[in-house]
C-alpha cells in the first residue's frame, strides 16, 4: 500500500503551485490531465517506500503551459489554470481536506493582493519580492518632540533600508536554494 507525501498548494489567479515534499524521490512519475486529474508517484528512502498522490484539482488545466521541477528535497509543479480565475479548494472533493494536503503559506498571496495579468512569478526564478514576506510600514511612527522624532525617522529610514538590503540578499539565497538539494 502507497502512503501519503505532504502537499503543499498556493495559487494565483492564473497558475496553482503544488509542491510535493518527498525528499530523494525517485521513479518520479506525474501525469496532469486537462479536466484538472492530477497523479504522482515515486518511491522514498532505503526500502524504497511507494508514494502517491491521486487528486481531482478543482477545475481544468491547461497542460501545455504547466512546469515540473525535481530536485532532491521536492517535486514542483506549476500548473496553469485553464481559465484566470481564483478557485474556492484546491480539489473538487467537497468537505474535510486530506491530511496530506497544506496551504503553502511560503507561495500564498491573497486574491485581492494578486496583481492579475502579470506574471509575477517565474517558476524557473522565484521573485520573492512577490511574496509579502514583511511589511516595514510604521516604522518610526513613534511620538515625541519634534528633534526626537526627526532623529527617530532618520534612524528609521537608515534602519529600513538595511533591512530591506538584508532582506534582498536573503531573497537571492532562497531563491537559490528553493527546491535544490
Amino acid at each position: 500500500m502507497s502512503r501519503h507525501p505532504t502537499v503543499k498548494w498556493a495559487q494565483r489567479s492564473d497558475k496553482v503551485y503544488i509542491t510535493v515534499e518527498l525528499p530523494d524521490a525517485e521513479d518520479v512519475k506525474v501525469k496532469l490531465e486537462p479536466h484538472g486529474k492530477f497523479f504522482f508517484s515515486a518511491t522514498s528512502g532505503p526500502s524504497k517506500t511507494p508514494y502517491e498522490v491521486d487528486i481531482d484539482l478543482f477545475e481544468s488545466v491547461d497542460v501545455n503551459e504547466s512546469k515540473a521541477s525535481v530536485s532532491s528535497r521536492c517535486i514542483c509543479y506549476m500548473v496553469k489554470k485553464a481559465e484566470s480565475k481564483w478557485w474556492n479548494r484546491l480539489i473538487k472533493q467537497e468537505g474535510k481536506t486530506p491530511v496530506y494536503l497544506k496551504v503553502d503559506w511560503d507561495k500564498w498571496v491573497d486574491e485581492d493582493e494578486d496583481k492579475g495579468g502579470a506574471d509575477d512569478m517565474d517558476f524557473g526564478d522565484f521573485d520573492f519580492n512577490s511574496l509579502n514576506m514583511g511589511d516595514t510600514d510604521g516604522i518610526g511612527d513613534e511620538e515625541g518632540d519634534s528633534d526626537m522624532e526627526e532623529e527617530t525617522t532618520a534612524e528609521s529610514k537608515v534602519a529600513e533600508k538595511i533591512e530591506e538590503e538584508e532582506n534582498a540578499e536573503k531573497d537571492k539565497e532562497a531563491a537559490s536554494e528553493w527546491c535544490e538539494g
